[in-house]
């Protein structure tokens, strides 16, 4: 069918980048018998590349070669790759991209990185636009909220809802929605980072249950025994990707005229758990011994354990 189909779920739907995000919409997408395809670079690689092609093969989902085999066959493609890579991306895609077929950028990148891939998509004959996944995408999956902005938002909207997104419009002017997910990124990313910091040390010293009775007592609202324990989960498994996407944080920060002295903390403290984690101590990725305490001070302990080595 054509782009201009009012039924989308009779589109051919690409996803440039099939990682967590990707996988999860593709899963979602396929029970409501949508045709989906993919491309990732990780496909190049033997030992990532082949858990990828299992789980399409699973699930019903064509892989692609490249970039421009998949949107050149795609009436609408998402975008879900890491920050650093969403402007590289869609520089790769522009050239190839279907005249008016639709480009959903859901990566966490600034106004200023979303306006220069738009510029991109939209002079290759593509619709461009961005979308701000607003929490994480498990458990709520494809029902995440997601705010969209650009000029084809208002025409987008509705039928990404007919295909099960929460999609709301932000506003019709491009980076609108990129901002306020980053300005909350500020927030959450930091917590995170914060939480970490703030929990080990207090681990370190032996005062974790004062700290945490203090916090329950100043924000009573919040399991901080449970929502210390998913922070931690998050960061160990998905360090890397959000130390980039805060590297975006700080960007945005600049592009305002401030210093992202606290956007530029959290990046580095994200980051190093990522390399703590690369390094193995968080046990081989894809096992059940890979961020999956149900107590944040099993990892805090591996961190401290691993400091005092170094020293």
């Amino acid at each position: 069918m054509g782009v201009m189909s009012t039924k989308p779920k009779l589109w051919n739907i690409g996803l440039v980048g099939y990682g967590e995000v990707g996988r999860i919409l593709a899963e979602d997408l396929r029970k409501q018998d949508v045709k989906v395809a993919a491309y990732d670079i990780k496909l190049r690689s033997d030992q990532a590349g082949g858990a990828l092609r299992d789980h399409a093969a699973a699930h019903g989902v064509a892989l692609t070669s490249s970039h421009s085999d998949l949107v050149a066959q795609s009436d609408f493609i998402v975008s879900a790759v890491t920050a650093s890579q969403a402007v590289p991306v869609a520089q790769a895609c522009g050239p190839a991209v279907k005249h008016g077929a639709w480009f959903l950028d859901f990566n966490s990148a600034s106004p200023g990185a979303k306006q220069r891939a738009a510029a991109l998509i939209d002079g290759g004959g593509g619709r461009y636009v961005e979308g701000a996944v607003m929490t994480s995408i498990p458990p709520k999956r494809i029902k995440v909220p997601l705010l969209l902005g650009g000029a084809g938002a208002e025409t987008l909207a509705p039928l990404l809802v007919e295909l099960g997104f929460d999609a709301k419009v932000a506003s019709t002017k491009l980076g609108v929605a990129s901002a306020v997910k980053m300005c909350r990124s500020v927030m959450i990313k930091g917590l995170e980072a914060m939480v970490i910091e703030s929990f080990t040390t207090a681990r370190a010293y032996g005062v974790e249950d004062a700290v945490l009775a203090s916090l329950t007592e100043t924000f009573p609202g919040i399991d901080w025994e449970k929502q210390g324990a998913y922070f931690f989960q998050r960061v160990i498994e998905h360090g890397r990707r959000r130390s980039e996407e805060v590297l975006e944080v700080a960007e945005t920060v600049r592009e305002a005229g401030l210093t992202p002295w606290s956007a530029q903390g959290t990046a580095e403290r994200q980051a190093w758990v990522a390399d703590l984690a690369d390094e193995g101590l968080f046990g081989p990725k894809g096992t059940e011994a890979f961020a999956r305490s149900a107590d944040w001070r099993v990892e805090a302990d591996r961190i401290l354990a691993t400091v005092k080595r170094k020293d």
